[in-house]
């Protein structure tokens, strides 16, 4: 049967007919389930797909989750699918038997996850180092990179805290210049070039910014920073930690010169999951974390040595792969955008409720979107949506001047792929009732564990 002639009806006889979804989900694998009912929907549109609910319970099955709880916060860290947990236990399994003889064959394996990553993302398989996260990703071209005291580093004070302390530390050490700016939130892409256009010096050596904010998603024109860098000389680093998986682009179409990657967040790849991607001819320019050999001066595995890996994670990457495949990037990002637009559409008439993520198009509405209520503490409303109805969301207090255009005190809100509409829908009702009622106020807050809710490495 082709893809054309796949319908609703024959994808529920495929699946146990009367016995319905329940009965599939018992009777065949979780990846297989995925990908009938990815066929059972290719000849309609990813946005046609994105309101289909017969289709999504099917890719929410695919999860082991607590659904007393609302999870609002996957821009944090994202489950994983249940193939990509037992992946990871049975690679476990198998180098604790003889770890000696084991890890070395997985650890070979991992070449065939470097080639599927480098052909799903758009990059050649010899430019993509595997990680541990978007943080030492970056951390590796940051410190890696020869500067001399006096050269500029631009970058933004919206950019990860941990990569701002990275740079910090270099101008501590290194006597360089690390020269922030303020953007107000939302804006535009034109404005952002303009602000790096301004911002070069004839000692400006690296432009660090991030392809979207980890606070409010404002995206950035990835490609025209580039270009504008690469033709006065410039290198560019992106932190791409809330990007990659969450909607289709190809690394090589943004022209940079290296690009960090969280994997447990839109890859919803296990915890300790990670990507750097250096352009070939920019390899050479980078030291790695640690020492390699000078024969390894133009390999990208230069960047992953690390002693020794924990193999089984890194080889439960491969299953994360493929259930993202399985559903499709656009289907993905068509889904996100969907149930980020239920709560922002609902929740925008209200005056009092202001949206900092510009959403007024396709192209930049995707799963994270910031918002808060007039006149309400977003520590307490943050308490309060968990107290009363137990939604996970994340409470983000800066920008300077407060209730400035470059205040991005808000909460941030990031429905995974999961995500019933229904538990959306209970978000939209408990702003609108903080909004009436007022909330209680939560107690001063423990500065590490806020840290922690910025996101993880």
């Amino acid at each position: 049967m082709t893809a054309s002639r796949w319908s609703r009806r024959a994808f529920l006889r495929a699946s146990g007919g009367a016995l319905g979804t329940a009965y599939f989900a018992a009777k065949t694998d979780a990846l297989e389930r995925i990908e009938a009912a990815s066929l059972a929907v290719a000849d309609r549109t990813a946005e046609e797909v994105a309101k289909d609910e017969f289709y999504w319970r099917e890719v929410q099955l695919g999860f082991k989750l607590d659904r007393s709880i609302i999870n609002m916060n996957n821009g944090f860290t994202s489950p994983c699918a249940r193939v990509v947990l037992e992946a990871e236990f049975r690679y476990m399994d198998m180098i604790n038997m003889a770890p000696i003889h084991y890890q070395g064959m997985v650890a070979n394996n991992i070449q065939t996850i470097r080639r599927r990553m480098a052909n799903e993302f758009g990059a050649d398989p010899e430019e993509i180092a595997l990680t541990r996260g978007a943080s030492e990703s970056l951390q590796i071209v940051q410190n890696g990179i020869d500067l001399k005291p006096g050269d500029e580093v631009v970058t933004t004070e919206q950019d990860y805290p941990r990569m701002l302390t990275t740079w910090d530390q270099r101008m501590r050490r290194d006597g360089i210049k690390v020269t922030r700016f303020q953007f107000p939130v939302p804006t535009t892409a034109d404005d952002l070039y303009q602000r790096f256009e301004k911002s070069i010096s004839p000692r400006t050596k690296v432009f660090h910014f991030t392809h979207t904010t980890n606070l409010t998603a404002q995206l950035f024109p990835v490609q025209r920073i580039s270009r504008l860098a690469r033709s006065k000389g410039i290198v560019t680093i992106i932190d791409g930690a809330h990007a990659l998986g969450q909607w289709p682009f190809k690394l090589r179409d943004l022209e940079c010169d290296a690009y960090g990657v969280s994997l447990h967040k839109w890859l919803q790849a296990p915890i300790g999951n990670g990507l750097l991607y250096v352009r070939k001819d920019m390899i050479p320019k980078f030291w790695p974390l640690q020492a390699a050999p000078e024969s390894q001066d133009n390999d990208i595995r230069k960047f992953e040595s690390i002693g020794t890996h924990p193999w089984a994670i890194r080889a439960a990457l491969g299953e994360a792969l493929a259930y993202h495949q399985a559903i499709g990037g656009d289907r993905k990002a068509a889904r996100l955008r969907y149930l980020t637009l239920r709560w922002a559409n609902a929740l925008k008439q209200y005056p009092r409720i202001k949206i900092l993520t510009d959403l007024s198009e396709p192209a930049q509405a995707w799963g994270v979107a910031a918002v808060g209520i007039d006149g309400i503490d977003v520590r307490s409303l943050a308490k309060f949506l968990m107290d009363k109805y137990r939604i996970i969301v994340v409470p983000l207090v800066g920008g300077a001047p407060p209730n400035s255009v470059f205040d991005y005190t808000c909460l941030r809100v990031s429905p995974g792929i999961y995500t019933m509409p229904e538990e959306v829908d209970t978000f939209v009702e408990g702003m609108i009732d903080a909004m009436k009622n007022g909330v209680p106020a939560a107690p001063e807050p423990d500065p590490a564990a806020e840290a922690m809710l910025l996101g993880m490495d």
